[in-house]
Formats: C-alpha cells, structure tokens, sequence
C-alpha cells in the first residue's frame, strides 16, 4: 500500500463509516485516487458466461451502488464491476446508522435496505458508461412493492439495454421478507419472469443469481436445480451473512449482514457445494472475504470462475485490486496453469 494511500483510509476511517464511503466515491470521481488501468495478461485474461474479462477480479455490487463511479472504476484495475442494487422506484433504505466497521475483525455489518436512486436515475448514467469495460447491475425490489417478483424484472427492462450482465439478488438479509424468494417454488417464478424480460432486450445478456452463505445443503441442492433448470448463466456466492461466530469487535451485535474476513470459509464451503452440485457445468463467481491473491486464488480452485470483493477495500484500499490481480497471475504460473480455467475447481473435494 501507497504512503498517499495508506494516510487517505486513515482520514476515512476518522469519519463514520457511510460518510467515509460516500467521500471515497467523490475522490473517484475528482480524480483523486491513483489508478492502475487495465490489468491483463494471458494467464489471467479468462470468460464467464460467455463475458471476455481482462482479469477475473471483480467489484462486487454495494460500492457504487448507483453507479457514479464505473468510469475511474474501470481503470481501478477490476476485471468487471458489478452497480446496484437497483430497484425501480428510488428508495431511501433504513435508517441511519446502517454501516459499521469491525476493525478487529476485518470486517463490515451493513443494513442499508436496498437504499438507491431507482431506475431511471441509474439507467440514466448505464447509458454513458464506458465500453470499453464489462459492467452489470445487481437488481433489486422496493420495500413496499406488491410484486417483489415483477420487480426484477422491470429494472431489468429498464437497464438491461446498457449492460453485460445482470444479477438477481434474492439474498440481502435488509428487506423483510426478501431471502424467502430463495424457496424453490417462489425463485422458479420470480427467474420465470426474470429471464422473459432479458429474453426480450435488444442483446439478452447473461443473468447471475446471487444466494445467501446461511443455505442448509437441501437449500443449496434445490436452488442448483433451479437454477439450471431456468436456464440461468451462474450463480454467485456469497451475499452477506447472519452468523455472528468468533467476532471480536464490540459492533458485532448490530443487525444487519456480515462481510469481509469471517465470512471467508463459510462461503467458500457454500462455493464448492455448488461446484459439486452442479458438476462444473454452471459458472459460479466466488464472493466472501476475499482479501488477498491467495484468497482469490483459493476461491478459483474451489470451483470459482471469477471472483469479486468489497469490504476488503476499505481496510486495504483500491489498490488491492491491482496487487490481488498480479498475485494471483504469480500463483497459477506458480502452479503450472497456463489460464484461470485450468485452474478452475482443482481443489473443490477439499472444502466439502
């Protein structure tokens, strides 16, 4: 980490944690936060779903959550980024404070609820992202909605013509009620929709599911099932967590979910099952306390065909993305793999 880098996150860290995080987008968008560019090379350059990325290191959705910042964030070094969660009518999410770090611990409780200027703010700036970049959008339902369902499907609509990919996120743990779209029956209709939307866009575009780390193995089985059989692109895992275990820092009762370093083997072990479920033949993107290449590559070789991080950032900042990147490039040299598929599930029996 950089000296300029090093004292920006502890002005951060002086500030409360959503004001910090909002600070962070504005130094993105003046310009104030060096940026490596693009970071390639053959070994690393790998696809997804049919998505050429130049590395396999991805923003995960949460940060730019109305997507003010794809510009600087395209040359941060990711291999893709992913906005949202969006849903169609603005919403201002739950009350402050909603965002709590757990230095001890590596980690962030959040609670937002889906806060986020709604669809047609959002689809607004998709129009003049860069193109040169692979950008999705997490999709969302509002609060209130009386058909979360239809929902996905109309922020879909909306945005899909400005996207390479979409997510559907069943699994915040911040919206009542949300995490029940999960059930087998409720997700086959809710992907039912879902996929007649992106069947309908100009270009359809490949559509991830996003599925919480707290599944029992039955839950996961059903939810592989469903997933294949709504012809779905892959599943990314994890979302955020409830478990409080091992915690160190007083913040760790606050309500809401739980990312960053305790939620490491947790989704890790929820990866490998769907790789075993699923027998390698539906992409997955590894998520979950990803905080260094070792990490990323350990994900890899769990079954991930990607992978994306966040809260790691905020403790260790945008240039952890540049160092993860060239890092794991080092490690599958390393190991003999000449591409992040080779690499792909090698190691999956070992986290069962």
């Amino acid at each position: 980490m950089r000296l300029l880098e090093r004292a920006g996150l502890a002005g951060l860290h002086r500030l409360d944690p959503e004001t910090a995080h909002n600070a962070a987008l504005f130094a993105l968008r003046a310009g104030l936060v060096p940026l490596p560019g693009l970071v390639t090379s053959a070994r690393l350059r790998t696809q997804l779903a049919g998505l050429h990325l130049p590395n396999p290191v991805g923003l995960a959705a949460g940060f730019d959550k109305n997507a003010v910042a794809l510009s600087p964030l395209s040359r941060g070094g990711f291999g893709f980024l992913e906005a949202g969660a969006v849903t169609p009518r603005p919403q201002k999410g739950n009350p402050r404070p909603r965002l709590f770090r757990l230095a001890e611990d590596r980690a962030i409780i959040n609670r937002f609820g889906f806060n986020n200027e709604g669809m047609e703010a959002v689809g607004r700036r998709l129009a003049m992202r860069p193109r040169d970049a692979v950008i999705g959008l997490n999709l969302g339902a509002n609060k209130d909605s009386a058909d979360r369902a239809e929902d996905f499907a109309r922020v879909l609509a909306h945005c899909g013509p400005h996207l390479d990919f979409a997510t559907v996120n069943v699994s915040s743990p911040n919206t009542e009620k949300l995490r029940d779209l999960q059930g087998a029956e409720a997700l086959a209709g809710l992907l039912a929709g879902v996929m007649t939307a992106r069947d309908a866009l100009p270009k359809p575009i490949p559509i991830f599911l996003k599925i919480a780390p707290d599944l029992s193995a039955a839950e996961l089985a059903e939810i592989a099932e469903v997933a294949q059989g709504a012809g779905l692109s892959g599943i990314i895992a994890t979302n955020t967590t409830l478990s409080r275990d091992g915690l160190q820092s007083p913040a760790r009762e606050q309500a809401g979910g739980l990312s960053g370093r305790p939620l490491f083997e947790k989704s890790t072990r929820v990866l490998a099952k769907l790789a075993q479920l699923t027998n390698g033949e539906l992409p997955l993107i590894g998520v979950g306390g990803i905080g260094s290449a070792e990490d990323a590559y350990a994900k890899i070789r769990a079954g991930a065909s990607a992978v994306q991080l966040y809260s790691a950032m905020v403790y260790e900042g945008l240039s952890l993305v540049e160092r993860i990147a060239r890092g794991l490039d080092r490690l599958l040299e390393r190991d003999g793999f000449a591409s992040v598929a080779e690499a792909v599930g090698t190691q999956t029996e070992d986290w069962l």
